[in-house]
Protein backbone atom coordinates (compact mmCIF):
# COMPACT_ATOMS: atom_id res chain seq x y z
CA UNK A 1 0.00 0.00 0.00
CA UNK A 2 3.00 2.39 0.99
CA UNK A 3 4.83 1.89 -2.77
CA UNK A 4 1.26 1.96 -4.59
CA UNK A 5 0.70 5.05 -2.70
CA UNK A 6 4.15 6.73 -3.05
CA UNK A 7 4.18 5.94 -6.76
CA UNK A 8 1.20 7.11 -7.80
CA UNK A 9 1.89 10.07 -6.00
CA UNK A 10 5.52 9.98 -7.96
CA UNK A 11 3.33 10.05 -11.90
CA UNK A 12 1.01 12.76 -10.52
CA UNK A 13 4.01 15.12 -10.08
CA UNK A 14 5.93 13.68 -13.11
CA UNK A 15 2.50 14.50 -15.05
CA UNK A 16 3.40 18.18 -14.08
CA UNK A 17 6.81 18.56 -14.18
CA UNK A 18 7.57 18.88 -10.65
CA UNK A 19 9.62 15.78 -10.42
CA UNK A 20 12.71 14.51 -12.19
CA UNK A 21 11.38 11.35 -14.96
CA UNK A 22 12.52 8.08 -14.72
CA UNK A 23 16.45 7.80 -14.77
CA UNK A 24 17.22 11.31 -13.02
CA UNK A 25 17.70 12.72 -9.57
CA UNK A 26 18.14 14.94 -7.35
CA UNK A 27 22.02 14.94 -6.50
CA UNK A 28 23.99 16.99 -4.22
CA UNK A 29 26.81 18.73 -5.94
CA UNK A 30 30.12 20.30 -4.10
CA UNK A 31 32.62 21.17 -7.12
CA UNK A 32 32.61 21.24 -10.71
CA UNK A 33 35.94 20.00 -13.04
CA UNK A 34 36.19 22.32 -15.60
CA UNK A 35 38.16 20.29 -18.73
CA UNK A 36 39.60 21.15 -21.72
CA UNK A 37 38.94 19.75 -25.18
CA UNK A 38 42.04 17.24 -24.85
CA UNK A 39 40.86 16.63 -21.45
CA UNK A 40 42.73 18.57 -19.18
CA UNK A 41 41.74 19.13 -15.82
CA UNK A 42 41.74 23.21 -15.80
CA UNK A 43 39.82 24.80 -13.24
CA UNK A 44 37.82 23.57 -9.64
CA UNK A 45 35.06 25.59 -9.55
CA UNK A 46 32.60 25.49 -6.47
CA UNK A 47 28.94 24.94 -6.83
CA UNK A 48 27.73 25.26 -3.50
CA UNK A 49 24.94 28.28 -2.43
CA UNK A 50 23.72 29.83 0.46
CA UNK A 51 21.03 28.19 2.17
CA UNK A 52 19.27 28.77 5.63
CA UNK A 53 20.55 26.61 8.48
CA UNK A 54 18.75 27.99 11.51
CA UNK A 55 19.66 31.07 11.97
CA UNK A 56 22.44 30.79 9.78
CA UNK A 57 23.72 30.69 6.65
CA UNK A 58 25.72 28.52 5.36
CA UNK A 59 27.90 27.20 1.92
CA UNK A 60 25.42 23.92 1.56
CA UNK A 61 26.09 21.33 -1.67
CA UNK A 62 23.33 22.21 -4.66
CA UNK A 63 21.27 20.11 -6.06
CA UNK A 64 21.39 19.26 -9.71
CA UNK A 65 19.24 17.04 -11.60
CA UNK A 66 21.48 14.48 -12.33
CA UNK A 67 21.33 10.63 -13.63
CA UNK A 68 20.05 8.76 -10.66
CA UNK A 69 22.82 7.35 -8.56
CA UNK A 70 23.41 3.30 -7.89
CA UNK A 71 22.69 2.07 -4.12
CA UNK A 72 26.06 1.00 -3.25
CA UNK A 73 27.22 -1.39 0.25
CA UNK A 74 30.38 -2.60 -0.05
CA UNK A 75 31.40 -3.31 -3.39
CA UNK A 76 32.75 -1.01 -6.61
CA UNK A 77 29.69 0.90 -8.53
CA UNK A 78 30.62 3.72 -10.62
CA UNK A 79 28.04 6.61 -10.82
CA UNK A 80 27.53 8.34 -14.34
CA UNK A 81 28.56 11.99 -14.82
CA UNK A 82 28.61 12.67 -11.12
CA UNK A 83 30.42 11.01 -8.28
CA UNK A 84 32.94 11.54 -5.25
CA UNK A 85 36.65 11.82 -5.86
CA UNK A 86 37.46 8.50 -5.30
CA UNK A 87 35.52 7.58 -8.80
CA UNK A 88 36.11 10.62 -10.85
CA UNK A 89 39.69 11.06 -9.78
CA UNK A 90 40.86 7.97 -8.23
CA UNK A 91 41.74 9.59 -4.85
CA UNK A 92 40.37 9.66 -1.90
CA UNK A 93 41.02 9.96 1.96
CA UNK A 94 40.59 6.55 3.53
CA UNK A 95 44.29 5.73 2.83
CA UNK A 96 42.99 2.77 0.76
CA UNK A 97 44.69 3.80 -2.65
CA UNK A 98 44.19 0.21 -4.53
CA UNK A 99 40.69 0.86 -4.13
CA UNK A 100 40.43 4.33 -5.61
CA UNK A 101 42.11 3.19 -8.04
CA UNK A 102 39.67 0.17 -8.60
CA UNK A 103 36.35 2.94 -8.43
CA UNK A 104 38.34 5.47 -10.83
CA UNK A 105 38.37 1.92 -13.68
CA UNK A 106 35.24 1.55 -13.14
CA UNK A 107 34.13 4.88 -13.93
CA UNK A 108 35.92 4.82 -16.96
CA UNK A 109 34.59 1.68 -18.17
CA UNK A 110 31.06 3.10 -17.62
CA UNK A 111 31.34 6.57 -19.07
CA UNK A 112 33.48 4.56 -22.47
CA UNK A 113 30.55 2.46 -22.71
CA UNK A 114 28.07 5.41 -22.82
CA UNK A 115 29.92 8.20 -24.62
CA UNK A 116 32.05 6.07 -26.85
CA UNK A 117 30.12 6.05 -29.85
CA UNK A 118 28.54 10.13 -29.15
CA UNK A 119 29.30 12.57 -31.86
CA UNK A 120 29.62 15.38 -28.99
CA UNK A 121 32.89 17.74 -27.84
CA UNK A 122 31.98 17.57 -24.38
CA UNK A 123 31.64 13.91 -24.70
CA UNK A 124 34.82 13.30 -26.49
CA UNK A 125 36.21 15.38 -23.79
CA UNK A 126 34.86 13.70 -21.22
CA UNK A 127 36.64 10.43 -22.64
CA UNK A 128 39.89 12.04 -22.94
CA UNK A 129 39.96 13.48 -19.39
CA UNK A 130 39.41 9.43 -18.34
CA UNK A 131 42.55 8.60 -20.90
CA UNK A 132 44.82 11.13 -19.75
CA UNK A 133 43.69 11.62 -16.17
CA UNK A 134 46.92 10.18 -13.76
CA UNK A 135 45.66 9.65 -10.39
CA UNK A 136 48.69 9.04 -8.96
CA UNK A 137 49.83 12.95 -9.45
CA UNK A 138 46.33 14.04 -8.50
CA UNK A 139 48.01 15.38 -5.37
CA UNK A 140 50.31 17.60 -7.13
CA UNK A 141 47.95 19.12 -9.47
CA UNK A 142 47.71 22.81 -9.60
CA UNK A 143 43.85 22.72 -9.98
CA UNK A 144 43.15 20.86 -7.49
CA UNK A 145 45.42 22.67 -4.97
CA UNK A 146 42.68 25.28 -3.27
CA UNK A 147 40.35 22.79 -2.38
CA UNK A 148 42.05 19.31 -2.35
CA UNK A 149 40.78 18.93 1.64
CA UNK A 150 37.65 19.19 0.58
CA UNK A 151 37.06 17.54 -2.09
CA UNK A 152 38.35 14.52 -0.17
CA UNK A 153 36.20 14.70 2.17
CA UNK A 154 33.42 13.00 0.05
CA UNK A 155 31.32 15.61 -2.16
CA UNK A 156 30.08 14.95 -5.22
CA UNK A 157 31.72 16.59 -8.13
CA UNK A 158 30.24 16.74 -11.98
CA UNK A 159 32.00 18.00 -14.90
CA UNK A 160 32.09 21.03 -16.66
CA UNK A 161 32.78 21.91 -20.19
CA UNK A 162 33.24 25.19 -22.14
CA UNK A 163 30.57 26.78 -19.78
CA UNK A 164 28.38 24.09 -19.31
CA UNK A 165 27.40 21.27 -17.21
CA UNK A 166 28.03 17.71 -19.13
CA UNK A 167 24.79 16.40 -18.15
CA UNK A 168 22.87 19.36 -19.79
CA UNK A 169 24.29 18.16 -23.34
CA UNK A 170 21.48 16.60 -25.24
CA UNK A 171 22.81 13.67 -26.64
CA UNK A 172 24.54 13.02 -23.39
CA UNK A 173 20.82 13.11 -21.73
CA UNK A 174 19.75 10.99 -24.64
CA UNK A 175 22.73 8.29 -23.64
CA UNK A 176 21.87 7.54 -20.74
CA UNK A 177 18.14 7.65 -20.99
CA UNK A 178 18.64 4.67 -23.42
CA UNK A 179 21.29 2.88 -21.31
CA UNK A 180 18.59 3.37 -18.24
CA UNK A 181 15.69 1.80 -20.30
CA UNK A 182 17.90 -0.89 -21.58
CA UNK A 183 18.84 -1.95 -17.96
CA UNK A 184 16.09 -4.99 -18.02
CA UNK A 185 18.31 -7.10 -17.30
CA UNK A 186 16.31 -8.56 -14.25
CA UNK A 187 14.13 -11.69 -13.68
CA UNK A 188 10.44 -11.53 -15.13
CA UNK A 189 8.21 -11.44 -12.24
CA UNK A 190 4.72 -9.62 -11.60
CA UNK A 191 5.06 -6.50 -10.36
CA UNK A 192 3.85 -5.81 -6.95
CA UNK A 193 2.72 -2.10 -7.09
CA UNK A 194 1.52 -2.21 -10.53
CA UNK A 195 0.73 -5.51 -11.67
CA UNK A 196 2.51 -5.99 -14.67
CA UNK A 197 4.75 -8.34 -15.32
CA UNK A 198 8.31 -7.28 -16.56
CA UNK A 199 12.30 -7.44 -15.15
CA UNK A 200 11.99 -6.20 -11.44
CA UNK A 201 14.74 -4.86 -9.83
CA UNK A 202 16.84 -6.51 -6.62
CA UNK A 203 18.24 -3.50 -5.24
CA UNK A 204 16.13 -0.35 -4.60
CA UNK A 205 17.58 3.01 -4.42
CA UNK A 206 18.18 4.73 -1.78
CA UNK A 207 16.05 7.05 0.62
CA UNK A 208 18.24 10.03 2.08
CA UNK A 209 17.14 12.86 4.80
CA UNK A 210 15.64 10.26 7.21
CA UNK A 211 16.58 11.59 10.59
CA UNK A 212 18.95 9.30 12.53
CA UNK A 213 19.62 7.07 9.36
CA UNK A 214 22.70 6.71 7.18
CA UNK A 215 23.33 10.01 5.29
CA UNK A 216 24.71 7.99 2.49
CA UNK A 217 20.68 6.63 2.38
CA UNK A 218 18.90 3.68 3.99
CA UNK A 219 16.75 0.98 2.34
CA UNK A 220 12.75 0.51 2.66
CA UNK A 221 12.30 -2.54 1.14
CA UNK A 222 15.43 -4.94 1.91
CA UNK A 223 16.30 -8.46 2.04
CA UNK A 224 19.94 -8.95 3.38
CA UNK A 225 19.73 -12.58 5.03
CA UNK A 226 18.48 -16.23 4.34
CA UNK A 227 16.19 -16.04 7.33
CA UNK A 228 14.32 -13.09 5.36
CA UNK A 229 13.95 -15.26 2.43
CA UNK A 230 11.67 -17.88 0.79
CA UNK A 231 11.72 -19.92 -2.47
CA UNK A 232 15.64 -19.90 -3.21
CA UNK A 233 14.83 -16.33 -3.99
CA UNK A 234 17.46 -13.71 -3.37
CA UNK A 235 17.37 -9.69 -2.10
CA UNK A 236 14.37 -7.78 -3.33
CA UNK A 237 13.18 -10.48 -5.78
CA UNK A 238 11.47 -12.00 -2.99
CA UNK A 239 8.91 -8.53 -2.89
CA UNK A 240 9.31 -8.20 -6.75
CA UNK A 241 9.19 -4.76 -7.98
CA UNK A 242 9.61 -3.69 -11.49
CA UNK A 243 11.95 -1.15 -12.24
CA UNK A 244 9.56 1.80 -12.94
CA UNK A 245 8.03 1.06 -9.56
CA UNK A 246 11.34 0.75 -7.62
CA UNK A 247 12.71 4.46 -8.69
CA UNK A 248 8.51 5.99 -8.53
CA UNK A 249 8.50 5.36 -4.96
CA UNK A 250 11.97 5.82 -3.79
CA UNK A 251 11.96 9.16 -5.72
CA UNK A 252 8.78 10.41 -4.27
CA UNK A 253 9.72 9.43 -0.93
CA UNK A 254 13.06 11.49 -1.37
CA UNK A 255 10.97 14.29 -3.35
CA UNK A 256 8.86 14.98 0.08
CA UNK A 257 12.00 14.41 2.28
CA UNK A 258 13.97 16.80 0.78
CA UNK A 259 11.22 19.32 1.23
CA UNK A 260 12.05 21.01 4.70
CA UNK A 261 8.57 22.86 4.96
CA UNK A 262 6.57 19.78 4.86
CA UNK A 263 8.96 17.59 6.88
CA UNK A 264 8.08 16.91 10.66
CA UNK A 265 10.09 15.68 13.55
CA UNK A 266 8.17 12.87 15.80
CA UNK A 267 10.44 11.41 18.06
CA UNK A 268 12.67 9.38 16.59
CA UNK A 269 10.17 9.15 13.41
CA UNK A 270 10.59 11.60 10.35
CA UNK A 271 7.37 12.23 9.28
CA UNK A 272 6.01 13.29 5.81
CA UNK A 273 2.71 13.55 4.49
CA UNK A 274 1.23 14.09 0.71
CA UNK A 275 -2.32 14.50 -0.71
CA UNK A 276 -2.77 12.24 -3.85
CA UNK A 277 -3.45 15.12 -6.50
CA UNK A 278 0.05 16.56 -5.09
CA UNK A 279 -1.16 20.21 -4.02
CA UNK A 280 1.40 21.43 -1.61
CA UNK A 281 -1.50 23.38 -0.14
CA UNK A 282 -2.74 20.34 1.79
CA UNK A 283 0.39 19.70 3.18
CA UNK A 284 0.40 23.03 4.43
CA UNK A 285 -2.81 23.18 6.40
CA UNK A 286 -2.07 19.73 7.71
CA UNK A 287 1.17 20.76 9.10
CA UNK A 288 -0.48 24.28 10.66
CA UNK A 289 -3.36 21.56 11.97
CA UNK A 290 -1.34 18.99 13.66
CA UNK A 291 2.22 19.62 13.64
CA UNK A 292 2.59 23.07 14.60
CA UNK A 293 3.69 24.81 11.67
CA UNK A 294 3.66 28.47 11.08
CA UNK A 295 0.42 30.08 8.92
CA UNK A 296 1.13 31.68 6.37
CA UNK A 297 -2.50 32.49 5.81
CA UNK A 298 -4.52 35.20 7.38
CA UNK A 299 -6.05 33.44 10.84
CA UNK A 300 -9.65 34.46 9.78
CA UNK A 301 -9.12 32.60 6.18
CA UNK A 302 -7.80 29.91 7.89
CA UNK A 303 -10.40 29.30 10.30
CA UNK A 304 -12.50 29.34 7.93
CA UNK A 305 -11.28 27.00 5.75
CA UNK A 306 -10.74 24.68 8.39
CA UNK A 307 -14.28 24.67 10.02
CA UNK A 308 -15.54 24.35 5.78
CA UNK A 309 -13.05 21.26 5.34
CA UNK A 310 -13.95 19.81 8.50
CA UNK A 311 -17.69 20.28 7.37
CA UNK A 312 -16.99 18.16 4.27
CA UNK A 313 -17.33 21.74 2.15
CA UNK A 314 -14.51 22.40 -0.81
CA UNK A 315 -12.45 25.92 0.02
CA UNK A 316 -10.57 27.34 -2.11
CA UNK A 317 -7.30 28.81 -0.84
CA UNK A 318 -4.32 30.74 -2.31
CA UNK A 319 -6.00 30.43 -5.92
CA UNK A 320 -6.24 26.74 -5.23
CA UNK A 321 -9.90 24.29 -4.97
CA UNK A 322 -9.33 22.25 -1.69
CA UNK A 323 -11.66 18.92 -1.67
CA UNK A 324 -12.52 17.58 1.70
CA UNK A 325 -12.82 14.19 -0.07
CA UNK A 326 -9.01 14.01 -1.18
CA UNK A 327 -7.33 10.98 -0.39
CA UNK A 328 -4.67 11.96 2.01
CA UNK A 329 -1.45 10.53 2.94
CA UNK A 330 0.82 9.92 6.56
CA UNK A 331 4.08 8.06 6.94
CA UNK A 332 6.54 7.80 9.34
CA UNK A 333 9.99 6.70 9.37
CA UNK A 334 12.27 5.77 11.85
CA UNK A 335 16.01 4.82 11.53
CA UNK A 336 17.46 1.13 11.60
CA UNK A 337 20.87 0.88 10.75
CA UNK A 338 20.84 0.84 7.32
CA UNK A 339 17.05 0.17 6.76
CA UNK A 340 14.30 2.09 7.94
CA UNK A 341 11.32 1.33 9.72
CA UNK A 342 7.59 2.42 9.23
CA UNK A 343 6.20 3.70 12.55
CA UNK A 344 2.96 4.31 10.79
CA UNK A 345 1.11 4.82 7.66
CA UNK A 346 -1.97 6.31 7.67
CA UNK A 347 -4.40 7.07 4.95
CA UNK A 348 -7.81 8.85 4.70
CA UNK A 349 -9.31 11.57 3.48
CA UNK A 350 -8.24 15.34 3.73
CA UNK A 351 -11.37 16.12 5.72
CA UNK A 352 -11.52 12.79 7.97
CA UNK A 353 -8.17 13.81 9.41
CA UNK A 354 -8.86 17.49 9.68
CA UNK A 355 -11.99 16.24 11.49
CA UNK A 356 -9.97 14.28 13.82
CA UNK A 357 -7.46 16.86 14.63
CA UNK A 358 -10.01 19.43 15.43
CA UNK A 359 -11.64 16.89 17.57
CA UNK A 360 -8.03 16.42 19.38
CA UNK A 361 -7.43 20.51 19.96
CA UNK A 362 -10.71 20.51 21.34
CA UNK A 363 -9.87 18.04 23.51
CA UNK A 364 -6.88 19.58 24.52
CA UNK A 365 -8.33 23.18 24.99
CA UNK A 366 -7.28 24.29 28.90
CA UNK A 367 -6.74 27.82 30.07
CA UNK A 368 -3.87 29.14 29.16
CA UNK A 369 -1.11 30.82 31.37
CA UNK A 370 -0.30 34.65 30.19
CA UNK A 371 3.29 33.67 29.28
CA UNK A 372 1.91 30.91 27.12
CA UNK A 373 3.25 31.48 23.28
CA UNK A 374 1.19 28.50 21.90
CA UNK A 375 -2.39 29.22 20.57
CA UNK A 376 -3.02 25.55 20.07
CA UNK A 377 -0.53 22.88 21.71
CA UNK A 378 1.19 21.13 18.59
CA UNK A 379 1.85 17.53 18.79
CA UNK A 380 5.92 17.82 19.63
CA UNK A 381 4.84 19.99 22.00
CA UNK A 382 2.87 17.77 24.12
CA UNK A 383 6.05 14.65 23.34
CA UNK A 384 8.53 17.35 24.88
CA UNK A 385 5.65 17.40 28.57
CA UNK A 386 7.25 13.58 28.68
CA UNK A 387 10.80 14.19 28.58
CA UNK A 388 13.40 15.81 31.42
CA UNK A 389 14.26 19.48 29.20
CA UNK A 390 17.43 19.39 31.78
CA UNK A 391 18.42 15.64 30.19
CA UNK A 392 21.22 15.36 27.18
CA UNK A 393 18.81 13.07 25.20
CA UNK A 394 15.65 15.35 25.02
CA UNK A 395 13.78 12.53 22.98
CA UNK A 396 10.43 10.79 23.67
CA UNK A 397 10.35 7.18 23.82
CA UNK A 398 10.25 5.49 20.47
CA UNK A 399 7.22 4.07 20.08
CA UNK A 400 4.90 7.00 21.78
CA UNK A 401 5.25 9.54 18.89
CA UNK A 402 3.77 6.79 16.70
CA UNK A 403 0.58 5.62 18.66
CA UNK A 404 -0.16 9.16 19.83
CA UNK A 405 0.02 10.43 16.23
CA UNK A 406 -2.12 7.00 15.19
CA UNK A 407 -4.53 8.17 18.24
CA UNK A 408 -5.37 11.26 17.46
CA UNK A 409 -5.87 11.06 13.52
CA UNK A 410 -7.71 7.61 13.89
CA UNK A 411 -9.90 9.38 16.34
CA UNK A 412 -8.67 6.20 19.16
CA UNK A 413 -8.33 6.10 22.59
CA UNK A 414 -4.62 7.81 23.58
CA UNK A 415 -1.93 5.67 24.27
CA UNK A 416 -1.04 4.60 27.78
CA UNK A 417 2.85 5.61 27.65
CA UNK A 418 1.62 9.20 27.03
CA UNK A 419 -0.15 9.03 30.33
CA UNK A 420 2.50 7.37 32.42
CA UNK A 421 4.85 9.82 30.49
CA UNK A 422 3.42 13.04 31.74
CA UNK A 423 2.73 11.52 35.32
CA UNK A 424 6.52 10.83 35.86
CA UNK A 425 7.53 14.04 34.72
CA UNK A 426 5.23 15.25 37.09
CA UNK A 427 5.83 13.09 40.02
CA UNK A 428 9.51 14.28 39.47
CA UNK A 429 9.00 17.68 38.84
CA UNK A 430 5.90 18.21 41.04
CA UNK A 431 4.99 20.60 38.38
CA UNK A 432 1.39 20.73 36.30
CA UNK A 433 2.24 22.92 32.95
CA UNK A 434 -0.12 23.41 30.80
CA UNK A 435 0.84 21.22 28.21
CA UNK A 436 0.64 18.10 30.61
CA UNK A 437 -3.04 19.38 32.09
CA UNK A 438 -4.45 19.53 28.79
CA UNK A 439 -3.02 15.92 28.23
CA UNK A 440 -4.37 14.59 31.41
CA UNK A 441 -7.70 16.54 30.76
CA UNK A 442 -7.34 14.67 26.77
CA UNK A 443 -6.51 11.45 28.01
CA UNK A 444 -9.46 11.01 30.42
CA UNK A 445 -11.99 12.73 27.62
CA UNK A 446 -11.11 9.82 25.49
CA UNK A 447 -10.31 6.94 27.23
CA UNK A 448 -13.63 7.33 30.10
CA UNK A 449 -12.81 6.53 33.73
CA UNK A 450 -15.21 6.38 36.63
CA UNK A 451 -12.53 8.35 38.62
CA UNK A 452 -12.27 11.16 36.80
CA UNK A 453 -15.62 12.96 35.61
CA UNK A 454 -16.25 14.98 33.16
CA UNK A 455 -16.98 17.87 35.72
CA UNK A 456 -13.18 18.13 36.67
CA UNK A 457 -12.26 18.15 32.73
CA UNK A 458 -13.49 21.36 32.26
CA UNK A 459 -11.35 24.16 29.74
CA UNK A 460 -10.71 26.56 33.04
CA UNK A 461 -12.33 26.06 37.25
CA UNK A 462 -15.60 24.52 37.98
CA UNK A 463 -15.88 25.77 41.48
CA UNK A 464 -19.41 23.93 41.56
CA UNK A 465 -17.42 20.39 41.27
CA UNK A 466 -17.73 18.13 44.31
CA UNK A 467 -15.25 15.44 43.06
CA UNK A 468 -13.19 15.17 46.13
CA UNK A 469 -9.79 14.23 44.45
CA UNK A 470 -10.00 17.28 42.38
CA UNK A 471 -11.22 19.74 45.07
CA UNK A 472 -8.04 18.35 47.14
CA UNK A 473 -5.89 19.68 44.10
CA UNK A 474 -7.61 23.08 44.40
CA UNK A 475 -7.56 22.78 48.59
CA UNK A 476 -3.64 22.42 47.71
CA UNK A 477 -2.84 25.28 45.50
CA UNK A 478 -5.05 27.25 48.05
CA UNK A 479 -2.62 26.33 50.78
CA UNK A 480 0.06 26.81 48.76
CA UNK A 481 -1.09 30.27 47.67
CA UNK A 482 -1.12 31.04 51.82
CA UNK A 483 2.12 30.19 52.60
CA UNK A 484 3.57 32.12 49.39
CA UNK A 485 1.39 35.60 50.73
CA UNK A 486 3.15 34.56 54.65
CA UNK A 487 6.44 34.19 53.41
CA UNK A 488 7.48 35.84 50.10
CA UNK A 489 9.90 34.91 48.21
CA UNK A 490 10.01 31.55 49.96
CA UNK A 491 12.70 29.09 48.33
CA UNK A 492 11.18 25.49 48.92
CA UNK A 493 7.17 26.19 49.41
CA UNK A 494 4.72 22.78 50.13
CA UNK A 495 4.41 21.72 46.85
CA UNK A 496 8.49 20.98 46.48
CA UNK A 497 8.16 18.43 49.49
CA UNK A 498 4.35 17.59 49.48
CA UNK A 499 3.04 17.48 46.32
CA UNK A 500 3.54 13.80 45.63
CA UNK A 501 2.66 12.54 48.68
CA UNK A 502 -0.37 14.81 48.82
CA UNK A 503 -1.90 14.07 45.72
CA UNK A 504 -0.87 9.87 46.63
CA UNK A 505 -1.76 9.51 50.54
CA UNK A 506 -3.91 12.87 51.46
CA UNK A 507 -5.57 11.28 54.73
CA UNK A 508 -1.37 11.61 55.88
CA UNK A 509 -0.46 14.75 54.60
CA UNK A 510 -3.69 16.92 54.56
CA UNK A 511 -3.97 17.66 58.11
CA UNK A 512 -0.41 18.21 58.21
CA UNK A 513 -0.56 21.19 56.20
CA UNK A 514 -4.01 22.64 57.39
CA UNK A 515 -2.00 22.99 60.54
CA UNK A 516 1.03 24.74 58.89
CA UNK A 517 -1.10 26.87 56.91
CA UNK A 518 -2.86 27.99 60.02
CA UNK A 519 0.51 29.40 61.19
CA UNK A 520 0.74 31.52 57.84
CA UNK A 521 -2.76 32.99 58.19
CA UNK A 522 -1.72 34.52 61.37
CA UNK A 523 1.53 36.57 59.27
CA UNK A 524 -1.46 38.30 56.90
CA UNK A 525 -3.67 40.92 57.55
CA UNK A 526 -6.87 40.94 58.22
CA UNK A 527 -8.66 41.57 54.77
CA UNK A 528 -6.00 38.83 53.34
CA UNK A 529 -6.47 36.50 56.03
CA UNK A 530 -10.35 36.47 55.70
CA UNK A 531 -10.07 36.66 51.97
CA UNK A 532 -8.24 33.02 52.37
CA UNK A 533 -10.04 31.49 55.27
CA UNK A 534 -13.45 31.76 53.66
CA UNK A 535 -11.57 29.99 50.26
CA UNK A 536 -9.92 27.28 52.54
CA UNK A 537 -13.89 26.86 54.22
CA UNK A 538 -16.01 26.56 51.27
CA UNK A 539 -13.75 24.02 50.06
CA UNK A 540 -13.11 22.17 53.44
CA UNK A 541 -17.27 22.12 53.53
CA UNK A 542 -17.16 20.01 50.26
CA UNK A 543 -14.35 17.87 51.49
CA UNK A 544 -16.79 15.91 54.30
CA UNK A 545 -15.09 15.20 57.48
CA UNK A 546 -12.30 12.41 56.66
CA UNK A 547 -9.59 12.68 53.62
CA UNK A 548 -9.28 9.71 51.50
CA UNK A 549 -6.46 7.29 52.68
CA UNK A 550 -4.97 6.96 49.39
CA UNK A 551 -5.54 7.77 46.15
CA UNK A 552 -6.07 5.63 42.63
CA UNK A 553 -3.31 6.90 39.58
CA UNK A 554 -7.06 8.53 37.68
CA UNK A 555 -7.70 9.82 41.03
CA UNK A 556 -4.02 11.49 40.96
CA UNK A 557 -5.02 13.09 37.59
CA UNK A 558 -8.16 14.78 38.82
CA UNK A 559 -6.02 16.13 41.63
CA UNK A 560 -3.53 17.23 39.34
CA UNK A 561 -5.79 18.89 37.50
CA UNK A 562 -7.84 20.56 40.20
CA UNK A 563 -4.51 22.09 41.32
CA UNK A 564 -3.91 23.09 38.02
CA UNK A 565 -6.99 25.03 37.27
CA UNK A 566 -6.86 26.66 40.82
CA UNK A 567 -3.73 27.95 40.49
CA UNK A 568 -4.38 29.05 36.84
CA UNK A 569 -7.70 30.85 38.28
CA UNK A 570 -5.08 32.79 41.15
CA UNK A 571 -2.55 34.07 38.38
CA UNK A 572 -5.40 35.42 36.36
CA UNK A 573 -6.91 37.31 39.15
CA UNK A 574 -3.38 38.61 39.77
CA UNK A 575 -3.62 40.16 36.26
CA UNK A 576 -7.12 41.70 36.31
CA UNK A 577 -5.66 43.46 39.95
CA UNK A 578 -2.68 44.58 37.22
CA UNK A 579 -4.86 45.94 34.58
CA UNK A 580 -7.49 47.25 36.88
Amino acid sequence: MILQALTEYYQTLADSGRISPPGWGQVKVSYALCIGADGALEQVVSVQTEQPKGKKTVLAPRLMRLPAPVKRSSGVAANFLCDNSGYLLGVDNKGKLQRALECFQACKALHQKLLGGLDSPAARAVLAFFQTWQPEQAASHPALASCWEEILAGGNLVFRYDGAFLHEDPQVQQAWDNHYQAAEDGPQMVCLVTGERGAVESVHPAIKNVQGAQSSGAALVSFNAPAFCSYGKEQNYNAPTSKYAAFAYTTALNHLLSDREHVYRMGDATVVCWAKCGGDIYQNIMGLALFGAKPSYTLTDLQGALNNLCDGTSVVLDEERLDPNMDFYILGLAPNAARLSVRFFLRNSFGAFLRNARAHQQRLEIVRPAYDKFETLPLWKLLDETVNQNSRDKTPAPNMAGEALRSILTDTPYPATLLNGVVLRIRAERTVTRGRAAILKAYYLKNIHPDVPKEVLTVSLNADSTNIPYNLGRLFSLLEAVQSAANPGINATIKDKYFNSASATPAIVFPVLLNLAQKHLKKLDAGLRTYYDKQITTLLSKLGESYPPRLSLPQQGSFQLGYYHQTQARFEKKEEKKHV
